[in-house]
């Protein structure tokens, strides 16, 4: 039996100083069953030359230019060129260790369709991996050790971008990179979970995560916190929200009240509790601001909780386990 064709999606714009190395470390893959559809979003660099030196030497690559503008529209060109029965994604600064697709076409082989194979990623960078990434990269491979990347989903995005792949017909029923919400991976990582599909458990790190201070996580416009908030509330509302039960928004930072000013917006009645005693009492947006013992007089609550730090956010979790409270069906963490 022949091994499954793969399709390797790869958008790129300017990463002249990076696309050599991730070139050469798809070429280096145990398994050869591949093709590549590799997109320039314009680059203005001498990144689209080097991609089309190493099509001319192997027939699997294929160099094409965006019609459009955006990570998106690449995305939709590589795909509509595509043959595989299996799609995996990869960022044109990454290094794929060389058992990569392996471990990922393995993974699916042996547990089918409706599931989705990942594996355990590496943050590396020439100025060194600053502590938020590290952390990044902790959490999200903790997660994908056991297969529980959902259960976090609210927090940040639970499926690496550049380290999945999944059937075919399950990407497409999915509607996979359709409408133009960013960030693209964070929408796609909902978009598994809502048709339910399964991560596979993995322990191989088998991605390189590029970090430098140019990337595109970094400083693009999409990756601003703002529309963070605005794609976990969309998907809450729309997956997991319980209009039976009462809604209660947990702090009045700036995430607590963009959160607020949408509920306010949609005319989704809630409840707002918070522990800073200078707001307590006090109205905003209209709403009086509550303590948070105030939740145990709230009937059967379902609580956003917007609480960045860390220790009180143990503390909170801790504390629902007192209350026979379940998360995501009765919280969900959004920081």
């Amino acid at each position: 039996m022949q091994d499954p064709l793969v399709s390797i999606l790869i958008p790129f714009k300017n990463t002249e100083a990076y696309i050599k190395a991730c070139l050469a470390s798809i070429l280096n893959q145990t398994y050869t069953n591949w093709e590549l559809l590799i997109v320039d979003d314009s680059s203005t660099d001498s990144s689209s030359y080097i991609v089309d030196e190493f099509a001319k030497n192997d027939d699997r690559i294929v160099l094409l230019k965006n019609q459009g503008t955006g990570i998106i529209d690449a995305l939709q060109l590589a795909f509509k060129h595509s043959k595989g029965t299996l799609i995996t994604r990869m960022d044109s600064d990454d290094i794929m260790q060389a058992n990569k697709l392996e471990v990922l076409v393995n993974s699916l082989s042996k547990y089918g369709k409706q599931h989705v194979a990942i594996g355990l990623v590496n943050y590396f960078s020439e100025e060194g991996i600053k502590e938020g990434y590290k952390n990044y990269e902790i959490w999200l491979n903790n997660l994908t050790q056991t297969g529980t990347n959902y259960s976090e989903i609210y927090k940040e995005c639970v499926i690496p971008s550049p380290c999945w792949m999944i059937h075919r017909n399950d990407l497409i029923a999915c509607d996979a990179f359709n409408p133009n919400r960013y960030p693209e991976d964070y929408d796609l990582a909902f978009r598994f979970y809502k048709h339910q599909y399964k991560c596979i458990p993995c322990h191989d790190i088998i991605h390189d995560w590029r970090d430098y201070s140019s990337r595109t996580s970094r400083n693009h416009e999409h990756y601003a916190e703002n529309h963070f908030i605005d794609i976990k509330l969309h998907y809450f509302l729309e997956l997991d929200y319980n209009p039976n039960k009462s809604l209660v928004i947990w702090g009045a930072g700036n995430k607590g009240k963009t959160v607020a000013k949408t509920l306010i917006k949609k005319a989704i009645p809630f409840e707002w509790i918070c522990d800073n005693p200078n707001k307590i009492g006090r109205d905003i947006y209209g709403k009086i601001l509550k303590p948070f013992s105030a939740l145990e007089s709230i009937k059967n609550p379902q609580s956003i909780i917007t609480v960045a730090n860390k220790v009180a956010q143990i503390e909170i979790k801790d504390y629902m386990k007192t209350l026979n409270m379940k998360n995501i069906y009765d919280y969900v963490f959004f920081c």
